[in-house]
């Protein structure tokens, strides 16, 4: 189950695609984002999902929101995720489950990150959510339908 609309979203530092450490409340401030959490780089579902945003990126960029996704897979890993697949926007990776913990974004038992989609304001309050494994395209297009009202 996903974090709860209008529930302020838990900060977080990751280290990041391209030799960085991105921080929600620093590199975020004032700024709406979209935060997506997928299981594993490279897997029909989470390529599928990963491409569905670079192919609506545009869309995301012209409203001046950013996107980043987040797997519990490696920086080594992300990095031949995002080559491969020409992803234009950071993969962050939380190698230890604690953000993915922290955004309820863990599977039970097996604690491997589990799909869910968040939209935040530009107070960092989740606006828009979407949870559902199967149906990686679906995440883009209800956040874009979020973003637009």
């Amino acid at each position: 189950m996903a974090l709860k609309i209008g529930t302020k979203a838990p900060d977080f530092t990751l280290p990041s695609t391209g030799g960085k450490k991105i921080s929600l409340s620093k590199d975020f401030k004032n700024k709406a984002l979209i935060i997506y959490f997928y299981p594993k780089d490279f897997t029909p579902g989470c390529t599928a999902e990963a491409c569905e945003f670079r192919d609506k990126f545009e869309d995301f960029r012209d409203l001046s929101i950013p996107v980043l996704g987040v797997s519990k897979d490696d920086i080594e890993s992300h990095e031949k995720f995002k080559k491969t697949y020409k992803l234009p926007f950071d993969l962050l990776s939380d190698s230890s489950g604690k953000v993915c913990k922290a955004y309820d974004a863990l599977i039970p038992l097996i604690k491997m990150p589990k799909r869910i989609t968040y939209l935040l304001n530009g107070d960092h309050e989740i606006v828009a959510t979407f949870s559902e494994m199967f149906e990686a395209k679906k995440h883009i297009e209800k956040m874009l339908k979020s973003i637009k009202g």
